[in-house]
């Protein structure tokens, strides 16, 4: 078995174990790896330059290697009041994937990019005492059958997401949590109420393990809590929760809302 073959084998591997599939074999499409990123920074100085980085340099080219839409977001206190007493300096970066080879390869094939080497020349080459980030930590999903890919729902400049992250105390409840969204019906109805998915995945690899992780987007703050007030108030979601089927498959959630940055394509 040659690499290629390798790989494609880990990949159809990796998206049988990660995420159950709908009973009747159906799906609404190939599952994508989804790779986010937060990058942590030592002022705000340093995020607003690897910002326009990002919007110079590194989207481009990360579009140039089949990814894309990308998405860069922020955290602002003013949004997240109870985690945050000021603005954070991380910066979040969506990269959906096509294949586990895109996601292995995809360093390499960003520095063999001249245009990109030359265009983040500052931030690719920064000296040890000086370097561009802290540090970069990596999660990776794979897609839900309901939301396989990346969706850019929300379009106004007044638009704000949601990442909400669903913590499990054993694989096999998470499991089950992802079977709620997908077979249960859950995505449906947050369709349905306009809560609009940007990417649902399944946790194969990163923190809080076991989770899944979802974003949902929206055009401004007022939507977001009708939706949510909607959601709530659904009788589909009240028979649907009370279903012992999906007895504790959530031990712990995090709830973020989050701006896009200029270099955003989400």
């Amino acid at each position: 078995m040659n690499r290629r073959e390798f790989l494609g084998a880990s990949t159809v591997a990796a998206m049988a174990l990660a995420a159950p599939g709908r009973s009747d074999g159906a799906a609404r499409g190939p599952k994508a790896l989804l790779e986010l990123r937060t990058y942590r920074f030592a002022s705000a100085a340093k995020q607003k330059a690897f910002e326009e980085f990002l919007a110079a340099a590194m989207v481009p080219a990360l579009n140039r290697a089949g990814i894309q839409p990308v998405g860069v977001f922020r955290m602002l206190a003013a949004d997240n009041p109870k985690m945050l007493k000021e603005d954070s300096t991380d910066l979040l970066v969506l990269l959906p994937h096509a294949t586990l080879e895109s996601v292995i390869t995809l360093n390499d094939r960003l520095l063999a990019d001249a245009e990109y080497t030359k265009a983040g020349a500052a931030v690719i080459n920064a000296p040890q005492k000086d370097p561009a980030y802290a540090r970069m930590e990596v999660n990776l999903f794979i897609g839900f059958d309901e939301c396989p890919g990346v969706e850019t729902p929300a379009k106004a400049p007044s638009r704000l997401f949601q990442l909400r992250i669903y913590e499990a105390h054993t694989e096999e409840r998470c499991r089950m949590k992802v079977r709620m969204f997908n077979e249960g019906g859950e995505i449906a109805i947050f369709r349905r109420v306009g809560m609009n998915p940007v990417f649902f995945g399944h946790a194969i690899a990163g923190t809080k393990m076991p989770n899944l992780t979802y974003m949902l987007g929206f055009d401004d703050e007022a939507a977001m809590k009708k939706g949510w007030a909607a959601f709530l108030a659904d009788p589909a979601w009240t028979k649907l929760k009370n279903d012992e089927t999906y007895k504790d498959t959530v031990s712990n959630i995090t709830n973020i809302v989050l701006r896009p940055s200029a270099a955003s394509q989400i």
